[in-house]
């Protein structure tokens, strides 16, 4: 083999290496290693805080005339308090103050329910949240009918998811009856833990029964100190 031959098989064996390192480095992914890496985040759903949401159910409620409590109110008791609290207090329906001031329990029963929060838990009414099964008053306090119950309890059903509280606190037969769906006497149900959509339910006797009863305010207190256990009060 000649030298002219040798240069010529040299200059095209180092041609194809060319050729196959410029195709690697088009494969390949340049790293540059001081460079900040972004880590992408969450999508958040739902922004609207539970304030928000309270509102617009109260909203979507608006001058409610699905059944005939509608046309005899003054005014329509939503509820009151924090939209993240972990207790949530729930009675069977607003009376004449409530109906007046458009304000959950603000009453002679609602002021029992306040010294409850306020001197025997040690907390402050604005740090819970109270609201009615019914929205609207009844003539004359009567009870709760099914069709108004029917009704109203979408609305309460709502208020409680976005709520979400640790414990909910049945004041009173037909809001014990209404959650657990069951007849089971108050009597019975009181003094231990029932669920409702998984949060953790105590059904006690209605501040107005108290009133009424005051021997019954040992038990109400019984069951308000298993509630203060169960979340560290």
């Amino acid at each position: 083999m000649t030298t002219d031959e040798m240069q010529a098989q040299l200059l095209k064996a180092v041609q194809g290496l060319k050729t196959q390192v410029t195709n690697r480095e088009s494969l390949s992914a340049t790293i540059d290693w001081n460079k900040k890496v972004t880590v992408a985040q969450p999508v958040k759903i739902g922004s609207q805080t539970k304030d928000e949401l309270l509102n617009a159910v109260c909203q979507e409620m608006g001058d409610c005339q699905c059944c005939p409590l509608g046309k005899t109110r003054k005014n329509l008791v939503f509820g009151q308090g924090n939209p993240e609290a972990r207790i949530v207090f729930v009675g069977e329906a607003p009376g004449a103050d409530e109906d007046e001031q458009g304000l959950p329990f603000v009453g002679r029963a609602g002021q029992l329910l306040t010294d409850i929060i306020v001197k025997g838990m040690k907390i402050q009414r604005k740090d819970v949240y109270i609201c009615n099964i019914l929205k609207c008053r009844p003539p004359g306090n009567r009870n709760p009918q099914p069709e108004e119950i029917g009704q109203c309890e979408p609305f309460l059903k709502k208020q409680l998811r976005i709520i979400s509280p640790e414990i909910i606190c049945a004041l009173g037969t037909f809001a014990a009856k209404t959650l657990l769906k069951t007849d089971i006497p108050i009597s019975v149900l009181r003094g231990r833990f029932h669920s409702y959509e998984g949060i953790k339910l105590m059904p006690t006797y209605h501040p107005a029964y108290l009133l009424r009863n005051p021997s019954a305010k040992k038990q109400v207190w019984e069951d308000v100190q298993m509630i203060m256990k169960e979340v560290n009060l």
